[in-house]
C-alpha cells in the first residue's frame, strides 16, 4: 500500500519535486506503461490543487490518443497541432494558457475549464505523451506549475 500525501503548507517547487519523488517510487520496478500513467495521473489529481482535469494523452499513429486522466469524461483522439495538447505534442514544447477563451483552435472538452498547462513527455527526443491539466480557474498555472510538471515528465518518461 502506497500512502502518499502533499503538505498544503509547501513552497509549489516543494511540492513539484514531492510529486515527482512520489511518482518515482510509485512507478519503480513496473513495466507496464498504462498503469504508470494511471497511478501518476491519480497522484497529481492528489497533489495539485485547483484541477478539474489530469491525465495524458499518448501519442499514436501521428496523433494524440486519450490516456489514463481523472476528471470527467474526454476527447479521445486530438489531431498534431491542433488545440493545446495537439500544439504542446507538435512542438515540443510546454504550453501555459492562463485563459483558454482566448487560444485559438481551443479544444473544450470540460466546459468548466478556464486554464490549462500542457507538458510533453520526451523519450530519446521524441514526444511520446503529453501531461495536460486544466482547471476552471482562470490564471490557476504559472511558470512554477510549468517547470514542476516538466520535471515529473522528466522523471516518469522511461516508464510510460
Amino acid at each position: 500500500m502506497f500512502d502518499f500525501s502533499p503538505d498544503p503548507a509547501a513552497a509549489k517547487a516543494d511540492l513539484y519535486a514531492d510529486l515527482a519523488s512520489a511518482a518515482d517510487a510509485l512507478t519503480a520496478g513496473e513495466s507496464d506503461g498504462v498503469a504508470n500513467m494511471a497511478n501518476v495521473a491519480a497522484l497529481i489529481w492528489q497533489w495539485v490543487p485547483d484541477l478539474n482535469w489530469a491525465g495524458f494523452y499518448r501519442v499514436l499513429d501521428n496523433q494524440l490518443v486519450l490516456g489514463p486522466f481523472c476528471g470527467k469524461p474526454a476527447c479521445i483522439r486530438i489531431a498534431m497541432g491542433q488545440g493545446v495538447c495537439g500544439t504542446a505534442a507538435a512542438s515540443g514544447a510546454s504550453v501555459l494558457v492562463p485563459d483558454v477563451h482566448v487560444f485559438p483552435g481551443h479544444i473544450a472538452c470540460d466546459a468548466a475549464s478556464a486554464s490549462e498547462l500542457v507538458v510533453p513527455v520526451l523519450r530519446d527526443g521524441r514526444v511520446i505523451a503529453v501531461i495536460d491539466l486544466d482547471s476552471p480557474r482562470t490564471g490557476r498555472f504559472d511558470g512554477d506549475d510549468q517547470a514542476g510538471v516538466e520535471l515529473l515528465a522528466q522523471r516518469i518518461a522511461m516508464r510510460i
